[in-house]
This record gives C-alpha cells, structure tokens and sequence, in this order.
C-alpha cells in the first residue's frame, strides 16, 4: 500500500483522466472510493493527520465525506475530523491511532 499525500484532493478531473465520461452520480461515488482509499492508506502508515479537499459546489461532496468520516469516526478508525480553519474547502482528519 502506497503511503498516501498530506493533502489529497478530491476532485474527479485530478485524479481521473477520463472524468467527463462518468455521470455526476458516478463522479461522486469515485471522489468517495479515492478518499477512502486514502484515508485507509493514512491509517494503514499510522499518519497523525490526513487532509482532504472537497470544495464548495453545490456541497453534495462535502455532504458525503462528513458522512463517510463519521462512520470511520464511529468504528473508531478516526480521532476526530473537522473543517480547516484556513479553508472551509477542506476537511482536516486526525487520525490519532
């Protein structure tokens, strides 16, 4: 498993070549996929912290990764998770393992 970034953006068109291809649901679903592999990949290599971009939008992607980090947060895979203070476009996770 590949040791992910600090910060990972989220955005289809940085990490899809083909994005323009997939449907806005579908666009969605991919965002989540990368994140969670990410976030899964900052687990696995015990990183303090992880931060993810999401943006402003329409918020439907903002919406998403709160839900999803609140069930790492319930599992317990997560410390905590929160909106950065320098830039509401990103949310911050510490990890905290």
């Amino acid at each position: 498993m590949r040791k992910p970034p600090a910060i990972v953006d989220l955005h289809t068109d940085t990490f899809l070549d083909d994005w323009e291809d997939y449907s806005p649901e579908e666009l969605l679903q991919e965002s989540i996929d990368f994140m969670r592999s990410n976030l899964d990949a900052a687990i696995y290599w015990e990183m303090n912290e992880i931060k993810f971009i999401h943006g402003k939008g329409k918020g439907m992607l903002k919406k998403m990764v709160f839900e999803e980090l609140q069930e790492y947060k319930a599992h317990g895979s997560i410390e905590r998770y929160y909106t950065s203070y320098q830039n509401e476009d990103i949310v911050v996770v510490i990890i905290g393992i």
